[in-house]
């Protein structure tokens, strides 16, 4: 674990935000070795297996019918651009990070000063996961929505962020890929239609 200290921030109206990710990283500090590497490894790349289970949802998608393949297809695209209001919110927010602001101890190293903590990019992104299945596909939902919810916990457990950047960061990927991904349930049809009269059908088609 990497100890960080710096001068704390006064009360203030976060003084609870501040306290709870504390807290946390202080049970961080007391808990088995294994523990932190476990969830240190998850917050580094549970993002993968999120978009493991967008690739699967796209091929258990193809002989269910091609709008819903496309659907599906199209779900990388959707969570690109709520990585991209996510990383505007950052650049107009500009909240340090907690680790560099307060004093605790953190399982990872600190991000550098200048690399903004609010919203979390990595709950953003698991949360449009999360929903883009829920449109496309049920069964793998039921994987990602708690993926999704243990990718943000990692994030405050690793010290990168308070809770209020990662509950910011749901909120942000949920609404983004929902309101993208309903919007684009019809839109998508006449394109998969396309596609399945060219050479490109095996994209929404599996034959």
């Amino acid at each position: 674990m990497t100890a960080l200290a710096s001068p704390a921030l006064p009360g203030g109206d976060r003084w609870f935000d501040d306290g709870l990710y504390t807290s946390v990283n202080e049970l961080a500090h007391r808990s088995p070795g294994w523990l932190d590497t476990a969830i240190s490894l998850w917050s580094t790349y549970g993002l993968l297996l999120l978009g493991a289970l967008l690739l699967a949802a796209w091929w258990r998608a193809r002989p269910a019918g091609s709008a819903r393949a496309a659907l599906a297809l199209a779900a990388p695209l959707v969570v690109l651009a709520a990585f991209v209001v996510s990383t505007g919110l950052k650049a107009l927010l500009h909240e340090q990070r907690p680790c560099q602001t307060l004093r605790t101890v953190t399982v990872e190293t600190c991000p550098p000063l200048g690399d903004w903590s609010l919203p979390s990019n990595h709950a953003v992104l698991a949360a449009a996961v999360a929903v883009t299945l829920l449109f496309t596909d049920r069964r793998l939902a039921a994987l990602a929505v708690p993926a999704a919810v243990a990718m943000a916990a990692s994030r405050v457990w690793v010290g990168a962020h308070y809770p209020h950047d990662v509950v910011l960061g749901l909120v942000v990927g949920a609404v983004v890929a929902g309101a993208l991904t309903a919007g684009a349930r019809h839109a998508v049809a006449p394109v998969a239609e396309r596609l399945h009269a060219t050479r490109l059908r095996p994209l929404v088609a599996r034959r």
